[in-house]
């Protein structure tokens, strides 16, 4: 049994349908872990929902800051950003299927050697009190009044954790941290406006993971950041290359390390719409 992990999906089925192939992935005998962002900005957002439910006996998924984009738009919170593509599954005969299986899909997913999540792990908590975090969320996620806890999902506040933080304040910096986090400053605090690549990055930024301070934890594989692109070392495993912008999507055998591509079928967003 193989252990594979794929990068930032988006709505590009035909892309991981292929990637798979090219994998050897057998449903039934492996397992699949999709690091968030399953739709969004790419053709089929519906279709790679379909695929994940249709086989959710070996896929298994983290949710993103696109996947949370979705479950608020279906709740009536928000609107669509210049670019989106998330209509072909609100308009979809069977949306209430895919978004009630959605919503009860997890932050982070713990495993004996790895740690799965979306964007990263907030570099000040140990291994086990991020899972306990996550699954803070995911509980909100799951009540039956899940839609009204939305409108507090959004803003950048607060940039700094604190353990007394509660309500929402606190479940917002795990959601900020686990699906939208790139870097962090001197003191931990996020800082979610600028998406450039590490280069570019301003004087006293740090990459979540490179962050002076970091606390151990186990590998962590995760996507969301395509302008880091894949990287790969003894404790991360970045898997965003950018596929709806032209890219690859790229997946990992997580035992072997061996590492799988196929490239965009063309460009699906231009960078005028990021």
């Amino acid at each position: 049994m193989a252990r594979f992990a794929v990068g930032d999906v988006q709505g590009c089925l035909a892309e991981l349908l292929l990637l798979l192939d090219r994998m050897g992935f057998v449903a039934g005998r492996d397992t699949l872990y999709l690091v968030g962002d399953l739709v969004n900005r790419g053709p089929d957002s519906a279709g790679v929902l379909r695929w994940a439910r249709k086989h959710d006996n070996a896929v298994r998924i983290v949710l993103g800051n696109h996947d949370l984009s979705l479950l608020a738009l279906s709740a009536g919170i928000g609107k669509a950003r210049q670019g989106d593509t998330m209509a072909s599954v609100l308009e979809a005969k069977d949306a209430s299927d895919l978004i009630e299986w959605l919503r009860l899909q997890p932050l982070l997913l713990t495993l004996d050697d790895a740690l799965i999540v979306h964007a990263g792990l907030w570099p000040g908590w140990e291994a086990t009190q991020a899972a306990d975090l996550a699954a803070e969320v995911q509980q909100q996620l799951g009540r039956p009044d899940w839609r009204s806890g939305l409108a507090e999902m959004y803003g950048n506040q607060p940039a700094s954790w604190d353990d007394t933080l509660d309500g929402w304040a606190r479940w917002r910096f795990v959601v900020n941290a686990m699906t939208r986090m790139r870097f962090v400053d001197q003191s931990g605090a996020l800082q979610l406006k600028f998406k450039g690549e590490l280069n570019d990055a301003p004087a006293g930024l740090y990459a979540w993971f490179d962050w002076p301070q970091r606390v151990a934890s186990p590998r962590i594989v995760c996507g969301h950041w395509s302008a880091l692109g894949l990287r790969v070392r003894k404790d991360l495993v970045a898997l965003d290359t950018g596929c709806i912008w032209g890219g690859a999507l790229t997946g990992i055998d997580l035992d072997s390390g061996r590492l799988f591509q196929v490239a965009a079928r063309q460009a699906y967003q231009s960078l005028l719409t990021a």
